[in-house]
């Protein structure tokens, strides 16, 4: 092995040997300063992914960037790699402004981007006949490269004779033989079952501990709590809509990582409730009372609100505790970030459960509404519903008002467009209408695009329309 990473890396590494990434310190790879990053709408108006956004990587860390999707964690990336500009702010690389494509920069992908036509030689050779490298020297660092992610026997193979975590390895292998200063990844084992995943990751985590590899920083973009515990040095928490940092954690517990450890199993909480807190500039606009559609709904159905409410109910029985672990309800329900915040941002704007620092807990009306039959939870869920959610209590009002109780989607959609992107409020208006459906509260007739009171018949479709 020692061979190998001689091939792959034959300059000598500032560090004297034996000591880990850790040793490097004080030097920033990548800076970001009041970064911010919009793009344009269909309609020409300014869609905000990043704002006010400030991070380093630091020389000799991994660095996680931790948040939901929304929050603008793959673009940043892409900022960094040079691939897109900001709109506004500083990006160094070292020191000097980025503009353009950053030297000595290696990206790894959830998707495994190989050419299906070329062998798994062939497609790590890539970058380096990219950047020139002579046949006999691309083929001895490929080579090394695919024996030092644990792929040597299979250079002849072509992408579809392999599994989807040797898949992954060839892109780990595709960016390492180009020797990077820095990688780049952008949620690269999610794609994979967990096993694979945590046998990819204890490798990644292996070769970088023991400086097999060249890299003096990676950069890892991810919405799996867990794996940012066991893999960073530190831990940057973003929020969403726009994205910006909530939270810059350091992570010292010793490697390898014990997941079942007292302290791992507390980080791991502490993250959870920074994710789950609100931000102390944010006002519900539903609990001020104030009749506002521009919140922003999550895009969850009524089945996974009721699924969640009995699931809480059942931990809870079970535990003999109101208060269930957000940690635990994650691994109860095999739920990742992305599937679990926004059934726990539905239930606690509808006033069903509450968040209290990492833990979840049912309300009064959330154990009501699990107990009740069918005919009673819709009627629950109605008063809730018009109570709490604005956008639903603004089309029940417009409803009402009309002589017809007859209204056209296109309405609520051009006023949702004041506040989101056309394909958000697509989302949020299909959550209305589906929320709004089960509490029988409104009908929506998907053919005409009309909302009514009832189910509304072709009729008065045509009342409408004339």
């Amino acid at each position: 092995m020692a061979a190998v990473a001689q091939t792959l890396h034959p300059q000598p590494t500032a560090a004297a040997p034996g000591l880990a990434p850790q040793a490097y310190e004080g030097v920033d790879i990548f800076r970001a300063e009041h970064v911010r990053k919009a793009f344009k709408a269909p309609d020409g108006t300014d869609l905000l992914i990043l704002d006010d956004m400030n991070m380093h990587l630091r020389e000799g860390e991994i660095l996680v960037l931790l948040g939901r999707s929304g929050s603008g964690k793959s673009t940043l990336l892409r900022m960094l790699a040079g691939l897109i500009p900001s709109s506004d702010g500083t990006l160094l690389h070292r020191g000097r402004p980025i503009d353009g494509p950053v030297p000595g920069l290696a990206m790894v992908f959830q998707s495994f981007a190989l050419f299906p036509w070329l062998t798994v030689l062939q497609n790590v050779e890539l970058g380096l006949e990219a950047l020139k490298v002579p046949p006999a020297e691309r083929r001895q660092r490929a080579l090394a490269a695919i024996d030092l992610i644990g792929l040597d026997g299979f250079e002849s193979a072509y992408p579809r004779e392999l599994s989807g975590g040797m898949r992954q390895r060839v892109g780990f292998a595709r960016a390492l033989v180009i020797n990077p200063d820095v990688l780049l990844m952008d949620e690269p084992f999610s794609a994979l079952d967990v096993l694979t995943s945590e046998t990819l990751r204890t490798d990644l985590l292996d070769l970088w501990a023991e400086r097999k590899i060249p890299t003096r920083g990676i950069l890892l973009v991810s919405h799996n709590i867990e794996e940012a515990v066991l893999m960073a040095d530190r831990i940057l928490i973003l929020g969403s809509n726009p994205g910006r940092v909530r939270a810059d954690i350091p992570v010292q517990l010793p490697q390898p990582r014990d997941r079942e450890s007292q302290d791992f199993r507390d980080l791991v909480e502490h993250i959870y409730g920074i994710m789950t807190a609100r931000p102390a500039a944010s006002v519900n606009v539903a609990q001020r009372g104030a009749i506002s559609i521009g919140h922003r709904l999550p895009h969850v159905s009524m089945n996974q609100i009721a699924g969640l409410l009995e699931e809480l109910a059942s931990l809870e029985q079970g535990s003999g505790n109101s208060r269930i672990s957000l940690p635990e309800l994650a691994e109860d329900m095999h739920f990742s970030v992305d599937d679990l915040f926004p059934l726990i941002e539905a239930v606690e704007l509808l006033g069903f459960a509450q968040v209290l620092e990492g833990d979840i807990e049912l309300t009064p009306a959330g154990r009501v509404f699990v107990e009740a039959d069918v005919q009673e939870r819709k009627a629950l869920f109605a008063r809730h519903l018009i109570d709490r959610v604005p956008l639903a209590a603004r089309i029940r009002a417009v409803l009402d008002e009309r002589h017809n109780h007859l209204a056209p989607g296109a309405r609520f959609r051009n006023e949702l467009e004041d506040h989101f992107s056309e394909e958000e409020a697509e989302r949020v208006l299909d959550t209305a209408i589906d929320w709004g459906r089960y509490a029988e509260v409104y009908a929506y007739d998907d053919n005409a695009d009309v909302f009514s009171l009832e189910n509304p018949g072709e009729d008065e479709a045509e009342g409408l329309a004339a």
